[in-house]
């Protein structure tokens, strides 16, 4: 909530915050939906606004991160252990999504745990060059049942509509 509070500061809408924090790796919407709760928003405004914003990072990471990488790797020789820790955590992944396919890759995506999420799900599918036409709607539908799962555990399943 520190962040929250820090931002709130500076911006003073409750939504534009859940959104950009839900863009924040590793914090993502898991952080993001009790942050916009806590700052006012209902528990189904939060979570919507936590979908889209954890979706808009997923496209970019899949069309450009490996030149991204490539060009981390030229230009920026001292990131080399950076860029091959996230290439280590994809590869831990990749079994999951090579064995189910669009099931792996939504698993991944929708079980709301650290090391997992839509980011996660994003560079998986990136570095086995999945094309963003196959691997978005995986990781969409992922994010929503990841979503559902964090305000209903947080605030309730029966109170999610009401």
């Amino acid at each position: 909530m520190e962040l929250a509070a820090q931002l709130q500061g500076v911006i003073d809408s409750s939504a534009l915050i859940t959104f950009i924090v839900s863009m924040v790796p590793v914090i993502e919407l898991r952080g993001a939906i009790p942050i916009g709760v806590g700052l006012g928003m209902s528990p189904l405004a939060a979570l919507g606004v936590s979908i889209v914003g954890n979706l808009v990072p997923v496209p970019f990471i899949i069309l450009f991160i490996r030149k991204i990488f490539r060009w981390m790797r030229r230009h920026m020789p001292r990131l080399e252990k950076l860029v091959s820790r996230m290439e280590e955590k994809a590869e831990k992944h990749k079994d999951l999504v090579t064995k189910w396919e669009f099931l792996g890759l939504l698993i991944l995506v929708a079980i709301p745990l650290p090391g997992t999420g839509a980011w996660t799900g994003a560079l998986v599918a990136a570095l086995m060059d999945l094309r963003l036409k196959k691997s978005f709607p995986a990781i969409f539908t992922g994010v929503v049942i990841a979503g559902l799962i964090v305000t209903g555990i947080t605030y309730g399943f029966v109170n999610l509509f009401s």
